[in-house]
């Protein structure tokens, strides 16, 4: 982490658990791995496991407290939480607020499957419910959400269409375990020619209408408002970031930023396909 050039991306590390499931004391797995890994100023962690408010803010005052020895702004390092458990998903109103360091919630099904006893299947109806209450919690506190794992490396057509529901459902991104899987979730989650198309064409009759002095109007036979306006400006930052439109400036503020792939390495393969506060980039970290 300290000798490799990662240019403008961001390095992630994975850390185990902060507590022990069996009786919730501190795991020394957990503060080995925090240890070994702070003073390489990662730019993030990725916590597996979250189930409650607490496993973050035990997390966030170990930063506040490294940040200062170290001589670091406090707050930079970012937090990424893994919700893989029945009581994770139950408890995602708090885990969502519990640190302004977190950046993102990511789902975890293959882990949750075990834990509510479920048999894992193509459709992923098993999951549904949580897959979906990890998207809303994300949205409703201006969080990012990753999409689960395809843990069948091979099949490619099925990423396909698991990436598009996934989409669908809103979520901002997708974690993998494959290199080989990266393009195709790359290619989903960026807008098509034809949605940026109908983006541009769509924020530039807003501005003409905002010139002219009216709010919502009608394109195509369709209403529109700012939510759509929203929505559109949010396209048109997804393909800037991902340097398919380098020339539009969002109007909102309530777009996302970068585009990025982020890696992690053994004993665990990730990438995390998300907006980002970095440069669209490929980020190793371990």
């Amino acid at each position: 982490m300290k000798t490799l050039d990662f240019g403008r991306s961001e390095r992630l590390i994975r850390l185990n658990p902060p507590f022990e499931a069996s009786d919730e004391t501190i795991s020394a797995l957990f503060e080995a791995d925090f240890a070994e890994t702070i003073e390489a100023q990662p730019d993030g962690y990725v916590i597996s496991k979250v189930e409650d408010a607490t496993h973050l803010q035990l997390v966030s005052d170990k930063l506040d407290s490294a940040e200062q020895r170290l001589g670091w702004p406090v707050g930079t390092v970012r937090l990424l939480a893994v919700v893989e458990t029945a009581l994770g998903i139950m408890n995602l109103k708090e885990i969502a607020q519990a640190s302004p360091r977190l950046e993102a919630l990511m789902f975890g099904a293959e882990d949750l499957a075990g834990d509510i006893g479920a048999q894992r299947t193509a459709t992923g109806w098993e999951v549904f419910y949580a897959r979906s209450a990890v998207v809303t919690a994300a949205a409703a506190y201006k969080l990012q959400a990753l999409d689960m794992v395809l843990t069948d490396l091979a099949n490619l057509a099925r990423l396909t269409e698991e990436s598009k529901l996934s989409r669908r459902l809103g979520y901002t991104g997708k974690m993998a375990i494959h290199p080989r899987q990266v393009e195709v979730i790359n290619r989903i989650f960026g807008p098509s020619d034809s949605e940026i198309a109908q983006a541009q064409r769509l924020v530039q009759a807003h501005n003409e209408h905002q010139a002219a002095g009216s709010g919502a109007f009608e394109l195509d036979g369709k209403m529109v408002d700012m939510p759509i306006v929203r929505a559109a400006e949010q396209v048109l930052a997804r393909a800037k970031a991902a340097g398919i439109l380098r020339k539009h400036r969002p109007t909102s503020d309530a777009v996302p930023a970068h585009w990025n792939v982020r890696v992690a390495l053994p004993p665990d393969y990730f990438f995390y396909m998300r907006p980002s506060r970095f440069w669209p980039s490929l980020a190793l970290s371990s």
